[in-house]
C-alpha cells in the first residue's frame, strides 16, 4: 500500500489530542460534573447582573426612552450599537461549524461546539435589543408579518424589519446545526449519566444507538446544514449593514458595508470565543484538547479579518477623499478629530494596531497574549459600531440639527447586562452539554491511528 504524502499525515494528525481513546469521553464529560462552589458563586453573581439590568430595562419602559441619551437628531444609539456588536459575535460560530466543516479544517472540531453555542447566545442577546430600542416592548410584535384581524402588514422599508427576518432565520438555523452535532455526543452522556441528566440525554439523543446507517445519515445533514447555514454567514450580517448603507447619511451611504461587515463580524467573533473558551481550557484542564496549534489558527484568522477590517477602514478615509464631498470630508474629519475622537482612535488602535502582535508565532502560541489581544478586539469592535452609527448621525448635512451623544447610565447598565446574560447562558451551557464534540475528537484519534498504520506498511 502506497502511503500518504507525508504534509496530508502531519496536517491529520497535529490537531488530534495527545491521549488514549478512552480518555476523550473522561475527559470531556468531566466539565459537566457536579458543579463546584466557584461555579455557583459565579453563576449566582450572573444572574442577578443580568435581573439588575434587567430591573433598569423595566424602570425604562415605566418611565420612557427619555431616560436613556436619544436626542435630536441621534434616536440609534447605544442599544443599537450593542445589536450590530452581537449579531457580529454570532457569526463565528457559523464559520467555524459550517464554513470551516466544508473544507475539512480539522483544527476546527476542539472549538466548534463552544463557537456554535455562543452563536445561539449571541443571537438570543441581539434580539433582545430590537425590542428594547423600540421603548414599547409590547408593540414589537407589528414587526412580525403574520396576518391579523386589523388588516395591517409591515413596513417592508423598515430596517428593524429586514433584522427580524435576518436574525429569525440565521437563530433558527444555527440552532438546528447546534443540535445535530450533539445528537452522538447526548448519546455518550447518557450512557454515563443517571437520574434527572439520563432522562435528559435519553430524549435529547433521540434513539441514537451509533449504527452505521445513523452515522451516514448524521454527516449528510451536517453536510447539508453547513451547505445551507454558508450563505447565511455572507446574507445576514449583509442585511445588518444594509440598514446603514442604504439610507443617505454621510459615512453610512457606501457600498463597502456589506463585506465590510462580514470581515468585522467574523473577526469579532472569533476574539469572543478565545475570551470565552481560554478560562474553560485553563479551569478545566483541556490543554490536551485545545492546543497551541488551535490558537495559532485562531490568531491567523483574527489577524486575516484585522488587514481586512483596516483596509475598509483606509478606503473609507480614502473614498471620503477622493469623491471631493465636502459633506463626507467633514464628517471623516469629524470622526476623527471631533467630540468622538476617542472612539474612534480606540477603534482604530484595538482593530488594526493590536492584532499585529500576531504576525510573529510566539504571541500566536502565548496564551496570555491571545487572550489579552481578544479583549481588546471586543472592545474595538463595540466601539466600531458606536462610531459607524452614533457619529455618522450627529453630524449630516445641516449645522441646525448636529448634536452630541452621550450615553446615559440606563443604557450602559443594559448593555453591561447583555454581556452577563451571553455568560451566564454559556456558564450553564458546559454544565449541562460537552463543550468540545466528543464524537469528532474520537474520530480525529480515529484517522490519526488509521494513517500512522497505512505510513507503517
Amino acid at each position: 500500500m502506497t502511503p500518504p504524502p507525508a504534509a496530508s499525515v502531519a496536517d491529520m494528525i497535529r490537531p488530534v489530542p495527545a491521549v488514549a481513546d478512552s480518555d476523550v469521553n473522561r475527559d470531556i464529560l468531566a466539565v459537566m460534573d457536579r458543579p463546584t462552589m466557584p461555579y455557583w458563586l459565579l453563576l449566582g453573581f450572573l444572574v442577578v447582573f443580568v435581573h439588575s439590568a434587567g430591573a433598569v430595562w423595566v424602570y425604562q419602559v415605566y418611565k420612557g426612552l427619555g431616560i436613556a441619551g436619544y436626542a435630536h437628531p441621534i434616536f440609534w444609539g447605544v442599544y443599537i450599537v450593542t445589536f450590530v456588536f452581537w449579531v457580529g459575535i454570532a457569526h463565528a460560530g457559523t464559520l467555524i461549524s459550517a464554513i470551516l466543516y466544508l473544507f475539512r479544517s480539522k483544527w476546527r472540531n476542539a472549538i466548534n461546539r463552544s463557537a456554535a453555542a455562543m452563536t445561539i447566545f449571541a443571537v438570543l442577546t441581539a434580539a433582545q435589543f430590537l425590542g428594547i430600542h423600540v421603548g414599547r416592548i409590547w408593540k414589537s410584535y407589528f414587526i412580525l408579518p403574520y396576518p391579523n384581524q386589523r388588516g395591517l402588514w409591515v413596513n417592508f422599508k423598515s430596517p428593524l424589519v429586514w433584522d427580524t427576518f435576518a436574525i429569525s432565520t440565521y437563530g433558527t438555523i444555527s440552532a438546528l446545526f447546534l443540535f445535530v452535532g450533539l445528537i452522538p455526543d447526548f448519546a455518550i452522556a447518557r450512557d454515563r449519566s443517571t437520574g434527572w441528566r439520563k432522562v435528559l440525554y435519553t430524549a435529547l439523543a433521540l434513539g441514537w444507538e451509533g449504527k452505521s446507517k445513523q452515522w451516514k445519515a448524521w454527516n449528510r445533514t451536517v453536510l447539508h446544514l453547513s451547505g445551507l447555514c454558508t450563505p447565511l454567514v455572507l446574507s445576514v450580517h449583509s442585511v445588518v449593514s444594509w440598514d446603514f448603507a442604504m439610507s443617505i447619511v454621510p459615512t453610512w451611504h457606501a457600498t463597502i458595508f456589506a463585506p465590510y461587515f462580514v470581515a468585522g463580524a467574523i473577526f469579532s467573533g472569533f476574539a469572543m470565543v478565545l475570551t470565552m473558551m481560554i478560562p474553560v481550557r485553563r479551569i478545566y484542564g483541556l490543554e490536551a484538547y485545545i492546543t497551541d496549534y488551535h490558537f495559532d489558527n485562531m490568531a491567523k484568522f483574527i489577524l486575516l479579518t484585522s488587514l481586512i477590517v483596516g483596509y475598509s477602514y483606509l478606503m473609507e478615509f480614502f473614498i471620503a477623499w477622493y469623491s471631493g464631498n465636502e459633506f463626507e470630508q467633514t464628517a471623516w474629519w469629524y470622526r476623527v478629530f471631533g467630540p468622538y475622537w476617542i472612539s474612534t482612535w480606540t477603534m482604530l488602535i484595538c482593530n488594526t494596531v493590536i492584532p499585529q502582535v500576531f504576525w510573529f508565532k510566539r504571541a500566536r502560541v502565548h496564551v496570555p497574549t491571545v487572550f489579552a489581544v481578544s479583549i481588546f478586539v471586543n472592545i474595538g469592535m463595540w466601539f466600531e459600531r458606536y462610531v459607524i452609527i452614533v457619529i455618522g448621525l450627529s453630524h449630516e448635512y445641516n449645522p441646525a440639527v448636529w448634536g452630541i451623544y452621550t450615553p446615559q447610565p440606563a443604557e450602559l447598565m443594559i448593555l453591561a447586562g447583555s454581556f452577563g446574560f451571553f455568560a451566564m447562558f454559556f456558564v450553564i451551557f458546559i454544565k449541562l452539554f460537552p463543550v468540545i464534540a466528543v464524537a469528532e475528537m474520537k474520530e480525529l484519534a480515529i484517522h490519526k491511528k488509521s494513517h500512522a498504520h497505512e505510513g507503517a506498511h
